[in-house]
């Protein structure tokens, strides 16, 4: 039984191969033959043609692009061909057929010799049954080779030999499997040909950065010259004019009244302080008016877990005509029409609103004669050409390391855009009179801290301390100051209210720190989406 089954599996097998063989047989591309002659002109050009015998459509993919050392590729040029279609790298012929081009970049100079090498056979789709190579220049052949098989092969081909009067040299293969090679070397004397090799250079981070003495010496050159030039143009344009006696004392009380010095109001303090108009400027300039008497502040009413609001009520009575202009766009963005408005409902809606009043703030000190060109303007205008250079140096290093090896050189450019960029948030300067006025606040800030108040009339101290408290809001100490406010009469006990600022029935001066402290975070919240907070 086990017999008969063997002998059914073996019939089976037969079966099959005898069934497949016919497919094979028609599937097994036809071979050809080729025969080759090369010709090294005087300009280095190879000119090549091949006698292709067989028959049907063939194609061959010609090698253009080898390593020639650690950096570079070297690439041979094919053109002018006729016989058949090159597309790319791919030569499509119909065979039989005779196809001509022309190779450039194939001629080595080396030593005393120049060295013709060409992968005369190669990349055919089908099998090349016999190769054929014959190889004539202007000078007479000092020495040959070649290799058949694999690219790499170091095999020698079938034959190799020259004439007897060393003009041309002769070369042939047998049975060169599909996309293997033939490939001959013929030597030259020095000045057969002008011909060289043709090299691109091959792109990687390690070469495209090289670190040498020429870049690294022309990459600090220009960094000393573009940080150097930015340095410079912060010392002649960037600079606060210098100023004499910048630490006088300013003493803000006179015959008992707040007189501010160089009469500098909370929300100019802060944007000649630090060059901006932010939030904390607005905020300073609401508690300001209150003080003034533009406005009162009421604490409303809440519950333990409610949050905290207040009403801003108009005083009918205050002079309006002599706010500044930053000061008015501010008063009638908060009420716009209305006689009181909750704090909670500016939230969101005064947004669109700030920007006015920053652009009257910015004017303001330029109008003040502090600087010379509105802060945010000249800030803007040094940050967008640091960012213009960031962005020539990003192409520069790009062009570079992908063309040359000097990619280095790009980030100089880069490192002095963002020098600029960054160094273009201290370019608004201040005049003479700006850095005076400067110097007298920073002298009030000192004494508004030093505590001693021992000057201060009783009967004025109310009014005086309450006129210190938005330049305390500027200078970040709200609830310090708004604790010396409250120990004036409240003393923990119950007290009347400030005449511009209204709690709650349950509430007494004991509880002003608090209050204001809460009432400054929520003002910058409610009045723009992001607080922008400052510090001298």
């Amino acid at each position: 039984m086990t017999g008969i089954r063997l002998t059914l599996a073996l019939l089976g097998a037969t079966a099959l191969t005898l069934t497949a063989a016919p497919a094979w047989a028609s599937a097994a591309a036809a071979p050809i033959t080729d025969q080759v002659s090369l010709e090294l002109r005087k300009d280095g050009v190879l000119r090549v043609s091949e006698k292709i015998g067989g028959e049907g459509e063939v194609k061959r993919t010609f090698l253009t692009r080898t390593r020639y050392d650690d950096g570079n590729d070297r690439v041979y040029q094919i053109a002018n061909v006729k016989g058949g279609q090159l597309a790319g790298d791919v030569l499509t012929v119909k065979a039989p057929a005779t196809v001509t081009y022309e190779v450039k970049g194939t001629v080595t100079p080396s030593g005393g010799v120049e060295e013709l090498r060409w992968f005369a056979v190669n990349g055919w789709n089908v099998p090349v049954s016999k190769a054929t190579v014959k190889v004539t220049g202007a000078g007479m052949v000092q020495n040959l080779s070649c290799f058949a098989g694999e690219l790499t092969s170091a095999i020698g081909c079938t034959s190799a030999s020259m004439d007897h009067g060393a003009t041309q040299a002769d070369f042939e293969q047998e049975n060169l499997a599909p996309g293997e090679a033939l490939t001959v070397v013929v030597g030259y004397p020095k000045g057969t040909s002008s011909g060289a090799p043709i090299l691109e250079r091959r792109f990687s981070l390690a070469t495209a950065f090289t670190l040498n003495g020429i870049t690294g010496g022309a990459l600090a050159a220009l960094l000393v010259l573009m940080l150097g030039g930015i340095g410079l143009l912060y010392w002649t344009r960037g600079r606060d004019a210098r100023i004499a006696g910048q630490e006088t004392a300013v003493d803000p009380v006179q015959n008992g009244h707040f007189s501010p010095p160089d009469g500098v109001r909370p929300g100019q303090i802060g944007t000649l302080v630090d060059e901006q108009a932010d939030v904390v400027d607005v905020t300073a300039t609401i508690v300001d008016l209150a003080v003034r008497g533009y406005l009162r502040i009421d604490e409303r009413s809440r519950q333990a877990y409610d949050a905290p609001d207040w009403t801003l009520v108009r005083l009918p009575s205050a002079p309006v005509e002599a706010l500044l202009p930053y000061e008015k766009a501010l008063y009638d963005a908060v009420f716009e029409g209305r006689d009181a408005v909750l704090l909670s409902e500016l939230s969101g809606s005064f947004a669109k609103n700030l920007g006015k009043v920053r652009d009257e703030l910015y004017a303001d000190v330029v109008r003040q004669g502090w600087f010379a060109r509105r802060p945010d303007t000249e800030r803007t205008r040094w940050t967008t050409i640091g960012f213009v250079l960031i962005g020539a140096g990003i192409l520069a290093t790009v062009g570079l390391a992908w063309f040359t090896t000097y990619g280095l050189l790009g980030l100089a450019l880069i490192i002095a855009g963002a020098a600029l960029a960054v160094g273009g948030q201290f370019m608004p300067a201040k005049t003479a009179k700006g850095s005076a006025a400067l110097a007298h606040t920073l002298s009030f800030r000192q004494y508004l801290f030093s505590g001693e108040l021992e000057n201060v009339p009783e009967q004025h101290r109310v009014e005086l301390f309450s006129r210190y408290l938005p330049y305390a809001v500027i200078f970040d100490g709200v609830e310090h100051w708004s604790r010396v406010v409250a120990s004036v009469t409240g003393n923990g006990h119950q007290a009347d209210n400030l005449y511009w600022y209204h709690g709650p029935a349950e509430w007494d001066l004991s509880k002003f720190a608090g209050s204001m402290r809460t009432f400054t975070t929520t003002t910058s919240g409610a009045i723009s989406a992001t607080r922008q907070l400052r510090s001298l």
